[in-house]
């Protein structure tokens, strides 16, 4: 959840090169060269170097899977990149191929199909056989196969070993879908999602932003916005705040609701286990409504019955939505909820990284408001019990601020206001509030 987090400047790595030019070109003196002599040496080496050239680079083609390189990407800079995938370009030559390629810098959300041209192929660096070598670190019970490890890493599978991610990674490698048309926005995909073998030849897929229902072309979303009658998520609207209404859809109730909106999501959350049995959940759906209808923004899911006091399974939101506070206001309504049950909440782990970001400056921001208002001392019960936030979540957090000491057998709080005004400035601002008093919600078991 959040923005694309893309680095502003990356430039480890990275080199900005001259487009490639061919031998000839970039002689244009005189043929007698300086003074009259002549240059026999030099007319004779640049085109022996540059058919050499041509023929080395040839020698290389088509690349393959597993090939390290230099790529230019979209800041005008080259990037070290890994081959994922390539495929052959349609009317090209036998050896004219795209290569589906990972920024080895940045995360999988920024995997993408590129032209041979972006390519510096005198960067190309030998292919090494990863099966060999995964072989070779499983036997070192090192530092270094841990650091290993951790280069490998993907932010949100913290709970899958190292074949079951490479299992993951193999089946997700390549997005499937480039794009879609949500409403007025056409977004850029993130990553891989199952939809039925019938789109698998779909680049763009379009979407009805009220129902859900995709479809393959564009005159197909036009003749459906036709009958579609829904003009809000098929629900119970449980909040509305000025242009901000929030819907509680069963999955149950709204199956193939459910289902879309858990497709939708999976492109654009890796750590995503997409649920075909969405009857166990509900989803809160945040729209921004105006004359035409209520238009999604976000939402968040949860467990009907969570034996582990999960109080959200997955949260988004939507791309063109990001940066407006809309995440935190998400993580915000979910606790409200909680309090509205008389439990106290934690969201489902693995979090994805931007999720995990999100409810540390949550978490950071609601507990120390309350320890610099708080006169006197404070148990980390009472503030769970204040907070609906779970003793564990509190006790992490206030031991990564470094606020929290062991003394004499029991955890004591040391909340000093100038340091407490520092974290809380480094967590900047708590996002869009939720007014509880516009809340009107009965809890799912007073439901049924």
């Amino acid at each position: 959840m959040g923005s694309i987090d893309t680095p502003k400047n990356p430039e480890n790595g990275s080199r900005t090169l001259p487009p490639a030019t061919d031998a000839y070109a970039t002689y244009d003196g005189d043929k007698n060269g300086i003074d009259g002599m002549p240059t026999r040496a030099t007319e004779m080496t640049l085109p022996v170097e540059s058919e050499a050239i041509k023929k080395r680079r040839a020698s290389m083609l088509p690349l393959e899977v597993g090939t390290r390189v230099l790529c230019r990407w979209r800041d005008c800079k080259y990037h070290p990149v890994k081959v994922i995938e390539r495929r052959k370009v349609q009317f090209g030559g036998s050896n004219e191929y795209e290569y589906y390629v990972h920024y080895t810098e940045f995360n999988r959300r920024l995997d993408e199909w590129v032209k041979l041209e972006q390519l510096d192929l005198d960067s190309v660096e030998t292919v090494v056989d990863e099966k060999v070598e995964d072989k070779v670190t499983s036997l070192k019970m090192t530092r270094h196969q841990k650091r290993k490890i951790d280069e490998t890493h993907v932010e949100g599978h913290e709970e899958l070993d190292a074949a079951s991610l490479r299992e993951h990674e193999e089946f997700t490698k390549v997005k499937n879908i480039a794009t879609i048309e949500l409403g007025r926005y056409e977004i850029e995909t993130w990553y891989f999602s199952p939809f039925p073998p019938e789109y698998n030849d779909c680049l763009r897929l379009y979407f009805c932003e009220f129902c859900l229902n995709f479809m393959k072309r564009k005159e197909q979303l036009q003749r459906h916005m036709k009958k579609c009658d829904l003009k809000h998520p098929p629900g119970d609207e449980i909040y509305r705040s000025g242009t901000l209404s929030m819907f509680e859809v069963d999955g149950k109730k709204n199956k193939v609701y459910g289902q879309n909106l858990c497709y939708l999501a999976k492109l654009f959350l890796d750590h995503k286990t997409l649920y075909y049995d969405v009857d166990l959940f509900l989803f809160y759906i945040l729209c921004e409504c105006d004359d035409r209808g209520c238009h999604m923004v976000g939402y968040f899911s949860k467990e009907k019955h969570s034996e582990e006091s999960y109080n959200l399974a997955c949260i988004l939101t939507l791309p063109p939505y990001q940066r407006k506070g809309y995440g935190k206001f998400l993580i915000a309504f979910s606790y409200e909820l909680s309090k509205k049950e008389s439990k106290v909440g934690t969201p489902e782990r693995p979090l994805s990284d931007l999720g995990l970001l999100s409810y540390r400056g949550y978490w950071t921001r609601v507990l120390l408001d309350i320890l610099k208002r708080h006169k006197g001392n404070i148990s980390i019960k009472e503030l769970s019990d204040m907070t609906a936030i779970k003793a564990e979540d509190i006790l992490t957090t206030l031991q990564t601020l470094e606020l929290i000491q062991y003394r004499k057998g029991q955890h004591v709080i040391c909340a000093d206001p100038k340091v407490l005004d520092r974290h809380l400035k480094a967590a900047g601002r708590g996002g869009l509030e939720v007014d509880v008093s516009k809340l009107i919600w009965t809890p799912y078991k007073e439901q049924g």
